[in-house]
């Protein structure tokens, strides 16, 4: 079911994008690609794929989403299976990206969610009360996500190339949804219970670690190649409390998982890098706020670097320009062995197809210096 050659045999002497063959290059599958990149391991060129490119802007997806419901397409194993393959079949990425949502951690727990009319997501009651706190359990986790481990095995049926990766929401993200009772523009109550009741924040980041941890399990038994952690709320801390306010706990899901696969970190906003140079990951996912050039010099060379490409870009330039704006980052990621082309975020919705294809098909022949 898997590709047959092994994406974990570094070529004799291969150090660098440039070291690989030009036999064994021609062999590489995608999912090959994908998986040297997250070990720094010599390959033809940087493989590809895109945050949220499941859906939104696919026209195929909308199709689904006239006759179906958002949930029911995550709940259902086919469905979630089909739109997981959708941008595989349309663009040829090298990873799929499963189709779900990090909110079903949350639901799994007892704290359901939903989507409001005028758009945001709306949790079915809002963590106020240590009681609320002690309601919630990860008790049932796995029963209550078999669909997604489901899903994860059909579409795996069709990724016999191409790299399959799951995803969680980091505990301190997760928080963020379940205090404020869904989402907002100005989320503040994760932030007022750590520093007044830091017991209570305590208890339920608590929860939320095994939560994330158990729900990472069962995507790896069921097959993803890697998994990503969503920090997408990494932002809203300062420097100084990131390490405390969620990268402690990050830093605890990846030594209690022991992952035997990789492990891609996406803290959006955050920039305490001693703290997230060690959390544990083999990959760190780079918004589009950093400056690429001069953080290649800054991270450890052990480390790949995954995105950093801003989403929108994607919504005001010509294809033309996309290309130019591509090559760019491609040069300057050109002689560091492990680097993983994506965006700095999400696919924007309203993104035209013409200009994710200039990218993917700029990023697909590259060539290296």
């Amino acid at each position: 079911m898997f590709a047959t050659t092994d994406p974990n045999a570094r070529p004799p002497g291969a150090t660098s994008l440039r070291a690989l063959p030009q036999s064994r290059a021609s062999e590489l599958t995608s999912r090959d690609r994908a998986l040297r990149a997250c070990s720094c391991e010599a390959s033809d060129r940087p493989p590809i794929w895109f945050m949220r490119q499941a859906g939104r802007c696919l026209p195929e997806y909308r199709l689904l989403r006239a006759r179906h419901s958002f949930l029911d397409l995550v709940r259902t194993p086919d469905l979630a299976a089909e739109v997981t393959l959708q941008p595989i079949w349309r663009f040829q990425f090298d990873a799929a990206i499963l189709f779900s949502d990090i909110l079903v951690v949350p639901e799994a727990m007892g704290q359901g969610y939903r989507f409001r009319d005028q758009g945001g997501v709306e949790m079915d009651f809002a963590i106020r009360t240590r009681a609320d706190i002690a309601r919630i359990t990860p008790d049932q986790l796995e029963e209550r996500l078999e669909y997604v481990s489901q899903a994860i095995s059909k579409a795996r049926l069709w990724l016999l190339r191409t790299a399959l990766i799951g995803f969680s929401g980091s505990p301190w993200t997760l928080a963020n949804f379940m205090l404020e009772g869904g989402s907002s523009t100005r989320p503040v109550r994760a932030l007022e219970l750590m520093e007044a009741a830091p017991d209570a924040f305590e208890a339920l980041l608590e929860k939320l670690t095994v939560a994330v941890i158990r729900f990472l399990r069962l995507q790896i038994a069921a097959g993803v190649d890697a998994i990503q952690i969503f920090d997408s709320h990494a932002g809203i801390l300062s420097q100084g409390a990131y390490k405390f306010g969620s990268g402690r706990w990050t830093k605890r899901v990846l030594e209690e998982l022991q992952s035997p696969v990789p492990v891609i970190v996406f803290a959006k906003g955050a920039r305490d890098w001693p703290t997230l140079f060690n959390l544990g990951q083999q990959v760190l996912s780079l918004d589009q706020g950093v400056d690429l050039n001069a953080f290649r010099a800054l991270a450890p060379e052990s480390m790949a670097l995954q995105g950093n490409f801003s989403p929108e870009m994607l919504l005001h330039l010509s294809p033309r320009e996309l290309r130019i704006k591509t090559t760019s980052l491609l040069n300057t990621m050109a002689g560091r062995p492990g680097y993983i082309f994506n965006l700095g975020h999400g696919v924007p919705p309203t993104t035209p197809l013409e200009n994710l294809r200039a990218v993917v098909d700029t990023v697909r022949h590259f060539n290296l210096p």
